[in-house]
């Protein structure tokens, strides 16, 4: 309506300009003229001020409507690829989540002005504008507007070619930010292999690439302005060579020529408008592609109908003929069958690659068996909802991820609403308390994107914490102890022993001396569960895991012998 409402008023300030010459050309006495010029005058600047005011104001209302949408947008984008596959998430890379959430969101925000409302407001100046050029005079508005059409029609065909290149560009600047994230990632792989000047060749190849890119699309459309350019000033010249003409024949008046060639600028402004919108649009689609190409990949295990809320308890974890692959035809899990008793403890061990970390990963339902079925009290983990599910897990990786906020942040990461109690005790008894208190702030000290204020046992030892503190049923280990130094390793175990009463807890360890107490050990070789049963079972049966735990004690043995 405002759009509307301004349109109107741009048409009736040049027509009382017209009324203005020609009232000074008549033959009136010059009093009354000099009365009709004032109040000509006022009512000009009335219009004008109240034009003006409904577009600041239109402004504000479209800025403002683009912040929610955009708001809106970034949300959902955001919800949509926490919520998506690790395979999906890998694919897209770190560097192609941010510049979809930030640049390519940040390029669509002023989409609803430039697709949609601009191109909506200059159509109805176009149409008002030409419905009294053609009242004014038919002859003049043919001649001033023949070239018009063809010109905007070729115009539209020509800036179609640019938003590829704008696509490419995006799918550009996405490689490069990845590439620049893996690079400050690993900075002390590229500084110990001395690739800084590899890395700054391959940072200003990729921008130099994005920049000839956007080079070649701005002269395109450089190109059309200048044609633009020109089409003013000729049609404004054109007006005034032939609406002489027809001022000298006396079939129009001076004023008439004046107000016609004010209104084919305010026509020639909103269509070049038009024209620019869509050449701004074709760099918001081309990130709008990117965007809704997130929107649309598909979510990780959504709850099937009839999902159940996961039990409180887990009395028992089975496996049943068990298969996961990556890649289709590649498994690196196969034929694992096993029934795990709530409340053991379950040491996975074997080679490197024996599938331990992909089947622990099937427990978290990171990954869903390719074929074959886990099921918790006899029920299909697919047939559990998701989020409750996972309210019964914790892990504790060996590649310890923190985030940068304060140690008490990290340890109550998986709980809300938790006391400053609590996370003292889970820092206690994952023996984390002693070098927090030596911290220059105590719990509220803050440990740097991925804790690298920290050393490595202690960002161990946070992870721990944080998984005392989530009080889980069920309870992953990824080689928890590894980084810690023998006295803390005997202090954490301590602490996981009295931890893992009544929860079910899967172990995977390289040091087999720290899961000799453990209730069921399986043995895996190439994805295949080959051995189980305890500690003095296995080794009793002289098999593979005896095998493993001679050479490690000869390993052991040599390192004595050589200290």
């Amino acid at each position: 309506m405002l759009a509307v409402m301004s349109a109107a008023l741009d048409v009736l300030w040049p027509l009382a300009i017209r009324g203005v010459i020609n009232e000074l050309a008549n033959t009136a006495p010059k009093l009354v003229k000099l009365r009709r010029l004032n109040f000509l005058s006022v009512v000009i600047v009335v219009v004008l001020v109240v034009r003006q005011a409904m577009d600041t104001f239109r402004g504000y209302r479209t800025a403002v409507l683009n912040s929610k949408a955009i708001f809106r947008l970034r949300q959902k984008l955001y919800e949509r690829l926490l919520n998506l596959s690790l395979a999906d998430l890998a694919g897209l890379k770190s560097g192609g989540i941010v510049s979809r959430l930030s640049s390519d969101v940040e390029s669509v925000s002023g989409l609803i002005q430039m697709a949609v409302l601009s191109p909506g407001v200059a159509v109805i100046r176009v149409v008002l504008t030409v419905a009294v050029l053609f009242w004014l005079s038919w002859p003049l508005a043919i001649s001033g507007l023949i070239v018009l059409p063809p010109l905007a029609i070729s115009s539209f065909l020509w800036l179609r070619r640019v938003r590829p290149i704008y696509r490419s560009t995006q799918a550009d600047r996405t490689n490069v930010d990845a590439r620049v994230n893996e690079t400050f990632g690993g900075i002390r792989v590229v500084r110990s292999f001395r690739r800084e000047p590899h890395e700054e060749r391959s940072y200003a190849v990729g921008h130099h690439t994005i920049i000839r890119k956007r080079l070649y699309a701005e002269r395109m459309e450089m190109a059309l302005e200048t044609i633009w350019g020109l089409l003013i000033p000729m049609t404004m010249l054109t007006i005034v060579w032939y609406g002489g003409r027809l001022y000298l024949d006396g079939r129009a008046q001076l004023g008439d020529l004046f107000a016609f060639s004010l209104f084919v600028t305010l026509l020639l402004q909103p269509v070049w408008q038009i024209i620019s919108s869509v050449s701004q649009t074709q760099k918001s689609l081309a990130a709008m592609e990117r965007v809704f190409e997130g929107m649309e990949m598909p979510l990780d295990k959504p709850d099937q109908p009839g999902a159940v809320d996961a039990p409180a308890r887990v009395d028992e974890i089975q496996f049943q003929d068990v298969e996961f692959a990556y890649r289709p035809g590649v498994p690196v899990v196969k034929d694992f069958t096993l029934s795990v008793p709530g409340g053991s403890i379950v040491a996975l061990v074997g080679p490197s690659g024996a599938g331990k970390t992909t089947l622990t990963d099937l427990i978290a339902r990171f990954h869903d068996p390719t074929s074959g079925s886990i099921l918790l009290n006899g029920i299909d983990l697919r047939h559990l909802r998701l989020a409750s599910y996972r309210g019964l897990l914790a892990v504790v990786p060996q590649e310890v991820f923190l985030f940068d906020g304060s140690v008490r942040q990290n340890i109550a990461y998986g709980r809300r609403a938790v006391s400053d109690e609590e996370v003292e005790q889970a820092a206690r008894r994952a023996n984390a308390h002693g070098f927090i208190e030596q911290l220059p702030e105590g719990y509220d000290t803050p440990i740097g994107e991925r804790g690298f204020k920290l050393s490595g046992g202690q960002r161990q030892r946070l992870s721990i914490a944080r998984a005392i503190l989530a009080d889980p049923r069920i309870l992953i280990l990824d080689e928890a102890t590894s980084n810690l130094d023998t006295e803390s390793e005997q202090l954490i175990q301590a602490a996981l022993t009295e931890l893992l009463k009544d929860r079910t807890t899967f172990v995977i360890a390289h040091r087999l001396s720290t899961i000799t107490h453990a209730d069921v050990i399986v043995v895996m070789d190439q994805g295949r569960l080959v051995e189980v049963g305890n500690h003095e079972q296995l080794m009793s049966r002289h098999g593979l895991y005896f095998d493993m735990v001679e050479r490690q004690r000869q390993s052991f043995g040599e390192l004595a012998q050589l200290g």
